[in-house]
């Protein structure tokens, strides 16, 4: 992974126990808002939405099973990653939508959320 990868829903989905309505999930749409209101924030992260349903087969090559909540931001080098972040499978990351909106504006300079 040659970049820190943030992963998010895709927003406008269904959910099988809420059948005939659309969603969308208001931790990743944080995520959503920074990357629209600061275009440049992907310059620093790779980004990839996924759909809702479980397995979301790409963070659990990384993280496992267990850390398939989303949104999550998982560190390409574990060394930078910073204190707080869990580790799982050798992989350092953070699932705390308020802590990524902190690691997002410190690694890419925008403005810090309030």
């Amino acid at each position: 992974m040659p970049r820190d990868c943030i992963f998010t829903i895709e927003p406008g989905f269904e959910d099988p126990k809420h059948p005939g309505k659309l969603w969308f999930c208001p931790f990743c749409n944080q995520i959503e808002g920074i990357l629209a209101t600061f275009p440049e924030v992907a310059a620093h992260f790779a980004v990839t939405r996924l759909p809702f349903p479980r397995p979301r087969q790409p963070v659990i090559d990384l993280i496992g099973a267990d850390h398939q909540g989303l949104p999550v931001l998982v560190f390409a080098d574990a060394a930078a990653a910073p204190p707080d972040a869990k580790t799982a499978n050798g992989y350092r990351f953070v699932d705390d939508t308020r802590r990524i909106l902190e690691i997002v504006a410190e690694r890419s300079g925008i403005p810090a959320p309030h």
